[in-house]
């Protein structure tokens, strides 16, 4: 038996084909290779953006009072260093598996989890966090920038003020890709793991420049680190 509840935090629960598409390929079989072939092959080799950099981005803007969306398997939570032993932690994510297997590494911090698709808004309460993460969330999100950017617009009314939302996505425009991410970016396209063949630097820009107060954007290999301020 499970040692944690999975609650929805969408009514209903409505996924468009695409939108599911890039949830259904993180299966218990494939998350149990991801932080090995995702976070320490692809992201260093391949996309030329060690985890080192988004763990660095974790440590440098994670709160006590946290919510996750998107969580994959958890990596960066578990690696962390939280501002306080016992932190609140919330997980949301569209994909069971992923909720499961986030929830069990780190059951030390007993999280809440919810199944949520992040293109609709959120029912997440207490709506009061300090800090949301959105990592490696947005390529896997179908539509350019300026229509799956919709996910700050539902993700903000989460924040309490001076709260922040960060995160790292792959982009597929304004940056260099090498052969090798160039290839594996059409694959992922192809299957609808991945759908950021149109994401732009330029549009991210924008859509945090419309979205936040403040905000932060960098390169990293051909992924974007970014920080928006409410």
């Amino acid at each position: 038996m499970e040692d944690f509840v999975i609650k929805s935090a969408s009514s209903p629960l409505w996924v468009s084909k695409e939108t599911a598409a890039g949830a259904a390929a993180y299966r218990r079989s494939t998350l149990a290779l991801y932080d090995l072939l995702v976070l320490r092959f692809s992201c260093r080799s391949i996309w030329r953006c060690p985890s080192s950099a988004i763990l660095d981005l974790y440590n440098e803007h994670i709160s006590a009072n946290h919510l996750d969306v998107g969580v994959g398997t958890g990596y960066f939570l578990d690696r962390c260093a939280f501002p306080a032993p016992q932190p609140r932690i919330a997980l949301a994510d569209l994909n069971a598996d992923s909720l499961a297997v986030t929830a069990r590494r780190l059951r030390r911090y007993a999280p809440v989890t919810y199944r949520a698709n992040a293109l609709e808004p959120l029912q997440i309460e207490p709506a009061n966090f300090d800090s949301i993460a959105v990592n490696f969330l947005l390529h896997c999100l179908p539509g350019a920038i300026p229509q799956k950017s919709v996910v700050f617009q539902h993700l903000k009314p989460l924040l309490n003020p001076a709260g922040k939302i960060f995160g790292a996505t792959v982009l597929g425009k304004g940056v260099e890709h090498s052969a090798a991410a160039k290839i594996l970016m059409r694959i992922y396209n192809s299957k609808g793991i991945f759908s950021n063949a149109d994401d732009s630097l330029e549009d991210l820009k924008r859509a945090l420049k419309e979205n936040f107060r403040e905000y932060e954007l960098r390169l990293v290999g051909c992924a974007a680190l970014f920080v928006g301020k409410v």
